[in-house]
């Protein structure tokens, strides 16, 4: 927080919060991940690909906190069965299907609303991660949709990765 007020305001597009959200991850991400490192590379030879969420988990809650403070909704209703990490990445909203072994790419998706429930757009969470011992290779990256609906969503996403 800045003076008591949020990173972010009510009135802001889909593509200001990536940008702020983004400004944040990257004064942020390597302090945590060399605070932690000790840490999770011990966690990863028991529980794998989990540390990288226990590093979420350290990483994510800010974002989403101020998002809320700022009057938007990002977490959907939960099933039993979901699995969140980062205070509002949930699993069954994510796909892997990019990288190397060494250096893969997992996105999350988190539709973004207003105060009045109406859609904003969409933030994508992009965590480059090491299957074979823990890593980030690089700063998580978050990018942004105009699109909502999950199919529009996915369509995005394998736009982005297609390009980048």
């Amino acid at each position: 927080m800045v003076n008591g007020s949020s990173i972010f305001r009510e009135d802001m597009t889909i593509e200001e919060i990536s940008e702020v959200a983004n400004g944040y991850i990257e004064s942020k991400w390597r302090s945590i991940y060399e605070s932690m490192h000790e840490q999770l590379t011990a966690a990863f030879a028991e529980i794998e690909d989990a540390a990288y969420g226990l590093y979420l988990d350290q990483l994510m809650p800010f974002i989403f906190e101020q998002l809320e403070d700022s009057g938007f909704s990002t977490m959907e209703k939960l099933n039993e069965n979901d699995f969140v990490i980062g205070k509002c990445l949930v699993f069954r909203n994510s796909l892997e299907k990019w990288g190397t072994e060494d250096n893969r790419s997992r996105i999350f998706w988190n539709v973004i609303y207003d105060k009045q429930g109406c859609s904003v757009g969409t933030i994508l969470t992009e965590i480059p991660h090491s299957h074979l011992k823990f890593d980030i290779p690089s700063a998580p990256v978050i990018y942004s949709l105009r699109e909502s609906v999950k199919e529009e969503v996915l369509q995005g996403i394998w736009r982005i990765k297609e390009s980048g």
